[in-house]
């Protein structure tokens, strides 16, 4: 999964940020937090590490045993429960310190058939797949375009009694992902527009940039008090073949689904950690969901991420002088249904929040990192600088003020911890995501081993700086 980072960072500021305030005087006027410093010391073994890292397989070898092994990682499924046995296993043997898990209970969704076929004197099968959340059913109905969501939502009560929506938002392709936003809200918000409207159901064109008959699946939500309705996303070139039909005239859409909700199920974060050397009780904190959607084996999203954080954990712990603090891995649970592996893990941790030096996720695919901020406070600053410096030779440039936060340490965030942001080229990430086509061998070996070596780097120094990067407790509303 991928949430827009900047749309993260500024639901973080809405949540952390309190109005101004007395308290806010009396803080202004408290003595300044001591600045937070790199040693050239830790920088030189950052650049040893660096070099390792990059030479080094561990990061696929991690990722191509999770995607050879278990293959698809639906939450709730058979493959959940050994994906979960899978990560214990492999923090075991990659000699990690501490290894636990920690519960994650979630309702339980199933996809077990779909199809779809346009009826009549243009009588053809269509290419989609079932949105994550949808109910089953089968309906038979007349279709009407929506160029897009707002045109749906515009849509009168009942002007859609009897009929199928089909909404034909097409989304632009960008290096930082931003084009999923509008896509991912068609998902997100269309069917209960749908439903608002009288349709009986819902289909879109997939939030993907590719040209390929594999349908993009996803999560999606029906608004409280409305009964939900069979919800599907056609394949890109299905979308196009369905609006050339329409502006031909009517046309009569089969949508059949055999997928639901059935009860509730526990998964399980998995989480080690490298033990730090002076300063163990704090964590730089990174990690990746476990689970994936079943369509591919979840490479890309987000086996990647486990192999890149797993490896730079083992690079770091396998130094000759360990860094101050402890690097925690986690492996989060049922991420892509809404983020509820990193909801648990921010609150059975959000107390000690500021024993978090910094947090980060990698869930954007294996593509290059180029970008690199923080949000840490301006104590920090320098620090955060000096980090830069030491990713540059990997080709990724210091942008502050660009980024956010991971989807699954939002939450974490929210409660007061530090964020860092390592950003991935995901040019071509939507081309693959969600679909039948993520899968192994999309994965450039080389851009997988720089972002290990960012990773490893990157965690290094913040765990072994003299001084914080800002994480504190806050008040969530």
């Amino acid at each position: 999964m991928r949430l827009v980072p900047m749309l993260l960072a500024a639901a973080i500021a809405a949540v952390t940020v309190p109005a101004a305030s007395a308290t806010d005087a009396a803080a202004a006027a408290a003595p300044a937090t001591a600045e937070t410093r790199m040693s050239d010391a830790s920088l030189a073994v950052a650049a040893r590490l660096r070099e390792t890292a990059l030479a080094s397989s561990l990061a696929w070898d991690i990722t191509e045993s999770l995607t050879t092994e278990i293959g698809p990682r639906l939450a709730g499924s058979e493959a959940d429960a050994r994906a979960v046995e899978w990560a214990k296993a492999k923090f075991a043997e990659l000699g990690f310190d501490r290894v636990w898990t920690e519960p994650v209970t979630f309702p339980k969704w199933i996809r077990r058939s779909e199809s779809a076929e346009v009826l009549g004197a243009n009588a053809q099968p269509l290419a989609l797949t079932a949105l994550g959340g949808s109910p089953g059913g089968t309906v038979e109905a007349e279709v009407v375009r929506f160029a897009d969501l707002a045109a749906l939502e515009a849509a009168p009560v009942g002007s859609l009694a009897g009929k199928i929506a089909f909404v034909d938002y097409r989304m632009e392709r960008a290096r930082d992902g931003s084009g999923y936003g509008p896509g991912s809200r068609v998902r997100s918000r269309g069917p209960s527009a749908a439903i608002r409207a009288g349709a009986i159901g819902f289909v879109m064109r997939s939030a993907g940039t590719d040209s390929h008959r594999n349908p993009h699946t996803g999560i999606t939500r029906f608004d409280e008090g409305l009964a939900p309705v069979p919800s599907a996303a056609l394949a890109v070139p299905d979308a196009d073949q369905l609006a050339r039909l329409l502006a031909r005239g009517p046309v009569r859409l089969r949508l059949a689904l055999d997928c639901g909700w059935d009860g509730e199920y526990t998964s399980q974060n998995v989480i080690g950690e490298m033990t730090g050397a002076r300063l163990p009780d704090e964590v730089v904190l990174i990690g990746a969901h476990l689970d994936s959607w079943d369509l591919g084996t979840g490479a890309i999203d987000d086996a990647a991420g486990i192999g890149i954080t797993l490896s730079a954990a083992v690079h770091i712990a396998a130094l000759e002088r360990r860094p101050a603090r402890s690097i925690r891995v986690v492996a989060f649970a049922n991420e892509e249904q809404g983020l509820h592996g990193g909801n648990a893990y921010a609150a059975a941790h959000g107390a000690d929040a500021a024993r978090h030096q910094l947090v980060a996720e990698s869930d954007f695919g294996a593509g290059r990192i180029y970008g690199f901020s923080t949000s840490a406070p301006a104590h920090a600053k320098a620090a955060e600088a000096r980090i830069a410096e030491a990713l540059a030779p990997l080709g990724i440039e210091h942008m502050p003020g660009e980024g956010g936060p991971g989807p699954d340490v939002i939450a974490i965030a929210a409660k007061g911890a530090t964020w860092a942001w390592l950003g991935q080229d995901g040019t071509d990430y939507f081309d693959l995501h969600h679909t039948p086509d993520d899968t192994l061998d999309k994965i450039d070996p080389a851009a997988l081993a720089q972002n290990a070596a960012a990773y490893a780097v990157f965690a290094y120094l913040a765990a072994d700086a003299e001084g914080n990067f800002g994480s504190a407790p806050v008040a969530v509303p």
